[in-house]
């Protein structure tokens, strides 16, 4: 059976519910929801829940590490579970993308984000399927922490469920049919 691992980053802790850098949580929750699973909150460094899609076997894990040392946890649940990098989704905020754009790539910079860098660093490469999920940079300069880790706005909240079911789609895809083919199916959509 093919194994996958879905590692979603985010803050734990509810001063960063609904925040745009907790979106790889949203995501992975919108996941368990569609799956009919639910996540075990005392597994070692993180949220675990478990699951299957077409005989495809996949841990979803939401890192209780917070999102910069995201590295030791998916270190921990791809060793634990035995799962190849190449079976492994990263999902992370990006704010060079549009609200609510996809992008998905097998490799590539941490484009300075600290989860990233965090799990390259642990992981000894940057050879790993990741979804980037858009989420602007619309802030003045300066404003990027705060920004960053600020809520939505309402007309993000209105189309954030929309976007995040999109994205769900995506990371199904990337199970069943493979990264080239799911790049070509949702990057930029």
């Amino acid at each position: 059976m093919n194994r996958f691992l879905i590692a979603g980053l985010g803050n734990i802790g509810e001063e960063y519910d609904n925040t745009r850098h907790n979106i790889g949580f949203k995501i992975v929750d919108a996941c368990a929801k569609k799956w009919n699973t639910t996540f075990d909150g005392r597994r070692r460094y993180a949220s675990v829940a478990e699951s299957s899609l077409k005989g495809r076997a996949i841990t979803i894990i939401k890192p209780s590490t917070y999102v910069n040392l995201s590295g030791k946890a998916v270190r921990y649940w791809l060793a634990e579970e035995n799962i190849p990098y190449k079976n492994m989704l990263v999902i992370v905020d990006d704010l060079a993308l549009p609200f609510g754009t996809i992008r998905m790539k097998g490799n590539g910079s941490d484009g300075g984000h600290n989860g990233l860098k965090n799990i390259e660093e642990i992981l000894q490469t940057n050879y790993y399927p990741r979804l980037r999920f858009g989420i602007e940079n619309n802030f003045p300069k300066g404003g990027q922490v705060n920004y960053v880790l600020g809520k939505w706005t309402k007309e993000e909240e209105a189309k954030l469920t929309e976007r995040i079911d999109k994205a769900v789609e995506a990371i199904e895809s990337f199970c069943l049919i493979g990264l080239d083919k799911t790049m070509t199916l949702f990057n930029g959509k």
